[in-house]
């Protein structure tokens, strides 16, 4: 099956006039590997290739001149031509005519000619000339020295490019009355995918062009900036400095007419050579630096099996030693079992005896302020007026009340106890705080003035934080105007 025929009409006009690759091709596009940013301003030049395939026909039993058709594809249904073929000292001589052929600009702005080629067997395009174009109309006589090749006629942006574009217009077809015995062998080739000559480019739109200038100098203009775009002034100085003074020689009024398009030809040869060289340059960098790539991922590969293996020896001697140390703490927790169970009994006597202290205490606190037992200890709550208004000035009721507390907590060797003063909402953030540190700190001083030791007892000031009440009502901002006592130590916090 011919792979143009099988893309509809409709979609590729769509195709030709978005200057986009044909999409409803059999195979997808296989892109080539793209080298590496280089440290100059070179752009990349990523060549993508697809698949196309065509019919070879074997000219090898030819005896007489015989006549092959070629048709339009997809992208140009209209186009057609005629190739008569004879056999001429070893080679084939094909003489083709053409017509109903469009501007090649249709098929994208990158494009301003058309180049017929052969395909052999093994799928090797051979650029066997252009096609020069007037009133749609064009004749070519050329040799292919193959004995068994497709024709296949494409649009190309000049017409030394040395791999067809996938840009296809026309394809052979045998004709019912050809003379001779020929045989039809399928054969795949690679085509540039579109838009890959102006990949780089600023601009896709076609050429403007004159009837005083030589179409040549426009092929060569072209050619000049697809090389370029492809990299060839960094990778390929030499051949696109040649390509550039020629093109310079062209555009001069030198020579006339003819010495304009010797000089233009032989611009478009170098860019295309230049064009090739930067291309291979370019892929074989890759290479190389893809290979390094893989030699680093390589030696640190090995270099982590290196360290992999040295953790494994070590976690192997590492595991010796902790299972001889686990041995001599086996040992060792057996002696202590023992010894733990006797004094599991005798803590279980402590703890009796711990618990009823604390009870005891805290019967003793209750009965002058208000006790609470918590994961802390013993909290005393003295709330309600104990300070005068905005001052650290302990009130006589609350000095009479203290007392009792320290008469009790100074019969207990072993306790520890923290005075935290809390505030109201009222006043400042800053004023609060600081009152809260003096009030808690009054309260430490008198119960030190009353016996209990100063090494025992700390200190701290909360301001308004932790409220107990609501601090939108009287009630509830007396509440807050607080002094906690946190009574802890052995045998008064739980275990």
């Amino acid at each position: 099956m011919k792979l143009w025929r099988t893309i509809p009409f409709a979609a590729a006009l769509a195709v030709v006039q978005a200057h986009t690759p044909v999409g409803a091709r059999s195979s997808s596009p296989e892109p080539r590997p793209a080298p590496q940013a280089q440290p100059t301003s070179v752009p990349l030049y990523r060549v993508a290739v697809v698949h196309g395939s065509t019919k070879a026909i074997n000219y090898k039993n030819l005896k007489f001149s015989t006549k092959v058709d070629l048709n339009g594809t997809a992208l140009c249904p209209a186009a057609s031509g005629v190739a008569t073929l004879k056999t001429q000292d070893g080679a084939i001589q094909i003489m083709a005519k053409f017509k109903n052929l469009p501007a090649a600009s249709t098929f994208g702005g990158e494009y301003l000619t058309y180049v017929l080629w052969g395909i052999s067997p093994e799928g090797r395009a051979t650029n066997l000339g252009e096609l020069i174009v007037k009133h749609g109309k064009s004749e070519v006589k050329v040799t292919e020295q193959l004995q068994t090749f497709g024709l296949v006629v494409t649009a190309e942006p000049y017409f030394a490019v040395s791999q067809p574009s996938d840009a296809v217009i026309l394809e052979n077809a045998i004709r019912k009355d050809a003379v001779g015995q020929v045989e039809f062998i399928e054969t795949k080739y690679e085509l540039l995918k579109r838009g890959q000559y102006n990949l780089n480019l600023g601009s896709t739109e076609p050429m403007a062009m004159d009837d005083k200038t030589p179409f040549a100098v426009y092929q060569a203009r072209n050619a000049v900036r697809i090389a370029r775009a492809a990299g060839a002034s960094t990778f390929a100085p030499e051949p696109f400095d040649k390509a550039q003074n020629y093109l310079k020689q062209a555009e001069t009024n030198e020579g006339g007419q003819k010495g304009k398009t010797f000089m233009a030809r032989e611009a478009v040869q170098r860019a295309e050579d230049a064009r090739l060289i930067a291309v291979q340059r370019q892929e074989a960098q890759q290479v190389a630096l893809e290979r390094k790539l893989a030699q680093d991922k390589l030696d640190e590969a090995n270099l982590e099996a290196t360290r992999a293996a040295a953790a494994k020896d070590a976690a192997l001697q590492q595991s010796r030693l902790a299972e001889a140390e686990n041995d001599a703490l086996r040992t060792k927790n057996d002696r202590l079992r023992s010894k733990n169970e006797g004094l599991q009994s005798k803590n279980e006597g402590l703890q009796s005896k711990n618990e009823g202290l604390r009870t005891e205490l805290m019967e003793q606190l209750n009965a002058i302020l208000q006790t609470r037992a918590t994961a802390r200890g013993l909290i005393v709550n003295m709330s309600g007026v104990l300070f005068q208004t905005g001052k650290a000035t302990l009130l006589p009721t609350a000095r009479e009340k203290l007392s009792k507390i320290a008469g009790i907590l100074s019969t207990h060797k072993g306790l520890r106890i923290e005075a935290d003063g809390f505030t109201d909402s009222t006043g400042s953030d800053e004023v609060n705080q600081r009152l809260s540190v003096e009030r808690a700190s009054a309260t430490k001083d008198y119960l030190v003035s009353q016996g209990v030791s100063a090494a025992s007892i700390t200190f701290k000031g909360f301001g308004k934080e932790n409220p107990i009440a609501s601090n939108e009502t009287d009630a509830g901002r007396k509440e807050n105007r607080r002094v906690e006592l946190v009574v802890s130590g052995d045998g008064i916090t739980p275990p």
